[in-house]
């Protein structure tokens, strides 16, 4: 079919995770508790690492910003997917759905650029610790925050302004809980080919750049800490492991669906749910427990709101 810039389609109807109702109403109850738990626990984090000058360092700053973007990316589809769940049709405006593909990707991206900062700062404490506080100051880190932001945001828009001209005049069903952009992008009445190989080729070359880039980092930094024996190392260690453990469990998916973009699974959706839904309780549950920095914090910030309520 010819190229045109007329869309009839004003909605799109999204088929959801389940049709039996006693699924959605399990479904519902796991998600909304992950979700609350998310949201809770980076809001929790953001204001530990705010409230202790102890947490001043580069580490704790960049940890907050992913907490921060952890809080967006568990509210740009969460929310209408929990609502989704006592609706029996389940629709999405096209601005909305365009929208959600924005907010996706921008968040996602920068996410991605973020871990990659987090990864340096360890790298450079780690490996080159005397010069540490000369390398790590709060500009730089303030410049890898807004990197991360622009990346995001750049990586979203690209994909967003050929999807937004695309011409929807036939089926308008999603087979997912939210506005995927492959599965949208299979829906316009045009051949679509060249536009699928570019998503491939951006959103694969991000995921898997930044991907390559952070086991590398982390490869180096495993192999300095073995080299020592001290509690220090130890230390090192476990936070090295939690950092690896984020970045598998973030990283995972999103190649995977990269690999086969435009080829689903039924898999791929409830995939998509940990990526969308799960994800941002990384930050708080992985980071933050095995952290006796932020535990402590938290220990310190109980005590003196239970003083203050008791006076």
């Amino acid at each position: 079919m010819a190229h045109t810039n007329e869309s009839i389609v004003s909605e799109f109807v999204l088929q959801g995770l389940a049709n039996s109702w006693k699924l959605q109403v399990f479904f519902f109850a796991i998600f909304s508790t992950v979700y609350v738990t998310s949201v809770l626990g980076n809001i929790m984090i953001i204001v530990i690492i705010s409230s202790d000058s102890r947490l001043n360092s580069p580490m704790y700053f960049l940890l907050r910003n992913l907490s921060f973007i952890d809080i967006c990316q568990s509210n740009f589809a969460t929310p209408k997917m929990l609502m989704d769940f006592f609706v029996e049709h389940k629709t999405i405006s096209f601005k909305g759905c365009m929208t959600q593909i924005f907010f996706l990707h921008s968040f996602v991206g920068s996410e991605m650029m973020l871990l990659v900062a987090m990864a340096y700062d360890r790298f450079i404490a780690i490996c080159k610790p005397l010069h540490y506080s000369t390398i790590m100051t709060r500009k730089l880190c303030i410049i890898f925050v807004c990197i991360s932001w622009a990346v995001g945001i750049l990586h979203s828009v690209s994909h967003l302004a050929f999807t937004v001209s695309l011409p929807f005049c036939g089926p308008n069903e999603l087979d997912s809980f939210l506005c995927d952009l492959p599965l949208v992008i299979e829906l316009a009445c045009m051949d679509t080919y060249e536009m699928e190989i570019m998503i491939l080729i951006n959103s694969g070359l991000i995921s898997l750049s930044c991907f390559l880039a952070l086991i590398i980092s982390y490869t180096i930094i495993l192999i300095t800490v073995q080299r020592r024996s001290s509690s220090g190392s130890s230390k090192a260690l476990s936070t090295l492991t939690a950092h690896i453990t984020v970045v598998i469990l973030f990283f995972g998916p999103c190649i995977y669906f990269y690999i086969w973009p435009f080829s689903r699974l039924p898999v791929d959706k409830f995939l998509s749910v940990f990526y969308t839904v799960c994800t941002p309780l990384l930050n708080p549950l992985v980071y933050s427990l095995r952290n006796e920095d932020v535990k402590s914090a938290l220990r310190k910030l109980r005590n003196h709101r239970v003083k203050t309520w008791t006076n």
